[in-house]
């Protein structure tokens, strides 16, 4: 079993049917003790239910610094950070929007990193990866605060490899493009709003396509991998 014996921190993996309940899914099934984290017990019930014996939540309100810091000595030791946890801003222009969006989406993984990386390298290595986005390359009309935050995490994923790569704790980014979390859903209709288009693949992906990747870059196998943007986006990137 690939996360044998390893523990793993996923943020943002409360809700069912989203990128966070698919990542910690393939943690828990390679044998890795995983922690959910999310704002309502309630709501992350069924995941933990699908998640099985070897996981445990913690609520966790990212958008307050404290109950980050919290959050990170409440986890305990990690082998593998994933800081899934984003505000997607959308149109909005209110400064207080724009203000949680970046303490989400960029504050609470820098919080989490700092303090969760050293104590990987004292261990003898760990793995960080970043959930950024193609907004964070790419111009989209209203995504423009929230393609500012991925862009942040992508060059603090950088920043972070070079920093901590000595000690083998590897930072590495997965870039998604539209998938169908079951809020996407939701929201826009088992099309994601079309946007599954855009891309050269012509469709959404599911969320378990890009937990896959996400799970290659924190295993073993991409051992020798760091600072990378891994793009999970259909091809999007390409075009």
């Amino acid at each position: 079993m690939e996360f044998k014996n390893k523990k793993a921190l996923v943020t943002g993996s409360g809700a069912f049917g989203g990128l966070g309940h698919a990542i910690a899914k393939i943690f828990a099934e390679g044998g890795a003790e995983v922690t959910i984290t999310g704002r309502d017990p309630e709501r992350a019930a069924p995941v933990l239910d699908d998640l099985g014996g070897n996981a445990r939540f913690l609520p966790a309100d990212l958008h307050d610094k404290e109950n980050v810091r919290k959050l990170a000595a409440d986890a305990g030791p990690v082998d593998i950070l994933v800081n899934n946890a984003a505000i997607l801003l959308g149109a909005s222009q209110d400064l207080d929007d724009y203000e949680h969006a970046f303490a989400v989406n960029v504050r609470a993984p820098f919080v989490l990193t700092t303090v969760l990386a050293p104590a990987m390298a004292e261990r003898g290595g760990g793995s960080v990866v970043n959930i950024s986005s193609t907004a964070a390359g790419i111009g989209m009309p209203e995504m423009g605060v929230y393609g500012a935050t991925k862009a942040a995490l992508e060059s603090l994923t950088r920043a972070w490899a070079a920093e901590f790569g000595p000690a083998n704790v590897r930072v590495n980014a997965v870039s998604p493009g539209p998938m169908r979390t079951s809020k996407a859903v939701a929201a826009l209709g088992p099309d994601v709003g079309g946007y599954g288009g855009t891309v050269p693949m012509a469709r959404a992906a599911d969320p378990s396509e890009v937990a896959e990747v996400v799970a290659f870059a924190a295993g073993d196998r991409a051992g020798f991998m760091t600072g990378a943007v891994l793009p999970a986006d259909g091809g999007r990137a390409a075009i």
